[in-house]
């Protein structure tokens, strides 16, 4: 199995990217959330997953380890195939998806297009326990690099609190005040801790 792909972008659309390395291109299906982190780039390294069926084979990229590994646990549920497992990685982040799998919010999956209300629970039902196994934390939108989120947390952890707790406390202060400094997120999450 290939493991990933490092090369330069040659084509670039919002559902695939074709990526020559030494002379040999790539044509590689990817989710708009892939696309988003590849846009203005001219070279990447892209993690596989590659499906090889009987009438064809073919190569699904992603932008980390994190995302590949989510697409593999969507793809494990019966009823969705790999287009589809793509299709909802670019309606959510991974954040928002193992937040919506955890939660049990089967009401945000119907919204997916392509997925019916059986097929959003078969998925909760199949993934809710494999989402915290597989280490994909359920962590809002700070988790995905803001910097002051990241300070915050660290510094109310080495105070004390716990890291779920902190995280929590922090995601909900930054989705309420997005451009709160360190010190700002630390004293409104003393209060609420």
């Amino acid at each position: 199995m290939i493991d990933y792909i490092k090369g330069e972008i040659t084509e670039l659309t919002p559902a695939s990217v074709t990526l020559e390395t030494y002379g040999v291109g790539y044509f590689i299906s990817i989710s708009l959330n892939t696309y988003s982190n590849l846009t203005g780039k001219k070279s990447a390294q892209l993690f596989i997953y590659e499906a090889i069926r009987e009438d064809a084979h073919q190569l699904f990229g992603f932008f980390d380890k994190q995302e590949r590994e989510l697409f593999m646990l969507l793809i494990s549920v019966s009823g969705i195939g790999a287009s589809t497992g793509r299709m909802i990685l670019s309606s959510m982040n991974t954040q928002e998806l193992a937040n919506v799998i955890a939660s049990g919010n089967s009401d945000m999956l119907k919204t997916v297009k392509g997925i019916g209300l059986k097929t959003a629970q078969r998925v909760i039902v199949d993934l809710k326990d494999k989402i915290k196994v597989s280490g994909i934390e359920q962590v809002d939108m700070f988790a995905s690099g803001h910097p002051s989120g990241e300070e915050a947390v660290a510094a109310l952890v080495m105070l004390g609190f716990t890291q779920q707790a902190s995280q929590k406390v922090v995601a909900k202060i930054l989705k309420d005040k997005a451009d709160s400094t360190v010190e700002q997120i630390i004293k409104t999450a003393l209060k609420m801790l």
